[in-house]
This record gives C-alpha cells, sequence and structure tokens, in this order.
C-alpha cells in the first residue's frame, strides 16, 4: 500500500511538472491582457474542472476583479465587455461547448479555453487558447485516474496564472485578505 502511495505522488508530480513545462508565454500574456481589461470575468468548468474553476474566480475576486463562476445563481448575465474562461481537458464537454456557443454567437464576449486538447470543440471557440499538455498516459489509469493530472496542472497553472495578474494590478497578499471570505 505504501509504495503504491508513494508511485502515485511521484507520478503525479512528475506529470504535472512536464505537462507545465509546455505553455507558450505569448498566449499567457494575451490572457492576462484580456482577463485585466475586462469588466467582469467568467468562468466555467463541469465536475473536477469545476472545482479548480470556482477556486480561480475566488482568488481573480481576492485579487479585485469582477469574477464569477457560471452556473451559480447570483452570476450576472455576460455581456460583450467581459472575458469567460472555460476549462476542460477533452475540450468536449458538451455543457462548456453549449456555453461557448452563446457566449461566441449571442453575447460576443472573450473566450479563454483552458484545455489539454487543442483540437477539441471546445478549442475551435476560443479567442485565446491555453494548453496544457496532459492527455493520458498508460499508468494515468492505476496512479492518476480519470483527470488528475489535467486537473491538478491547471489548478497550479491558474496559481501562477494569479500571481501574474497580482503584479499587473499592484495587488499584494494583504490586498487580498481583505476580500477574503473569512477576513484572515
Amino acid at each position: 500500500m505504501v509504495d503504491r502511495f508513494s508511485e502515485s505522488i511521484d507520478y503525479i508530480c512528475s506529470s504535472i511538472e512536464g505537462c507545465l513545462k509546455s505553455y507558450k508565454l505569448e498566449k499567457i500574456q494575451c490572457a492576462v491582457e484580456a482577463i485585466t481589461k475586462s469588466d467582469k470575468i467568467f468562468v466555467y468548468g463541469a465536475g473536477r474542472s469545476g472545482l479548480v474553476g470556482r477556486t480561480f474566480a475566488m482568488r481573480l475576486m481576492q485579487i479585485g476583479l469582477s469574477a464569477f463562476f457560471i452556473g451559480e445563481t447570483i452570476t450576472p448575465a455576460v455581456n460583450d465587455k467581459d472575458c469567460v474562461i472555460f476549462i476542460s481537458k477533452t475540450g468536449e464537454t458538451q455543457t462548456a461547448i453549449q456555453a461557448a456557443d452563446i457566449v461566441e454567437d449571442k453575447v460576443r464576449a472573450k473566450i479563454i479555453i483552458l484545455t489539454a486538447n487543442p483540437n477539441s470543440t471546445l478549442a475551435d471557440f476560443a479567442d485565446i487558447l491555453l494548453v496544457i499538455d496532459a492527455l493520458r498516459n498508460d499508468k494515468d489509469s492505476t496512479l492518476a485516474p480519470l483527470g488528475t493530472v489535467f486537473e491538478n496542472s491547471a489548478m497550479i497553472f491558474l496559481d501562477a496564472l494569479v500571481s501574474v495578474l497580482m503584479g499587473e494590478l499592484g495587488e499584494t497578499e494583504k490586498d487580498m485578505k481583505v476580500r477574503h471570505p473569512i477576513l484572515v
């Protein structure tokens, strides 16, 4: 049991490290510009990608941006001065595709896609496409099942993006604490 646990940790960590070395700096800069210039930022993901999206939206709020998670009862309407960020490993999540279609056709907000599949249906909607190279490996099914590597890589990727946004906006951890829901 201990050997399997250690093997899984080693595999997940080394996989994440490999995934996160494949980013394109110019795409990061485009995402930062889109996010900082938007009136509101909306985030969407389903399942565990949705949990990652919720944490990212929370951090955006804590650095002083107007951020929302699509699907919450208090989420306002998206407009053309906004940015919508979709998180989907496969890029084939039907609810995300439907939402992206509405955003593109009716709202015309900026669309950022974070995915492992640059050739997906969802990727076709992207104004800015961010790719995490986390497509399945044979060991995934036993050491990192389902989307574990993508989801953990996405969390770290988006936390690093928050750090860049903090610098761009002149925000500090002290500023963020004031906006933290429990005022730590």
